[in-house]
């Protein structure tokens, strides 16, 4: 596995807690999610940029937003108790055929 590749995945975990500390910050009333989600964010911006370097800007933004959508749906449903429909198991399984299916088309 490539350094670009290494730092693509620290910019989905780094983004998935920004937006999981986006919930737990109860719209800015908690002071320590409220300061981690632009910690995070500003961590995974970085990443993400590094990960550019090396890797094709179709195929990192859609795997970072893919499977950073996929890991919040599945926090969400785990964590905070959400729904877990047909339809969002299904949106999520075509979210991760997606992925693989631009990753697999360079």
């Amino acid at each position: 596995m490539s350094t670009s590749w290494i730092y693509l995945i620290a910019a989905i975990l780094f983004e998935v807690s920004g937006t999981t500390c986006m919930k737990l910050s109860e719209g800015f009333t908690k002071l320590v999610p409220s300061v981690l989600i632009f910690v995070f964010y500003g961590l995974c911006f970085s990443f993400l940029t590094l990960a550019l370097k090396r890797l094709e800007v179709s195929v990192a933004y859609s795997v970072w937003a893919g499977l950073g959508t996929v890991l919040i749906a599945i926090i969400g449903i785990i964590w905070f108790r959400e729904s877990a429909t047909f339809t969002k198991v299904l949106s999520i399984a075509l979210i991760i055929m997606g992925v693989i299916g631009i990753n697999a088309s360079k």
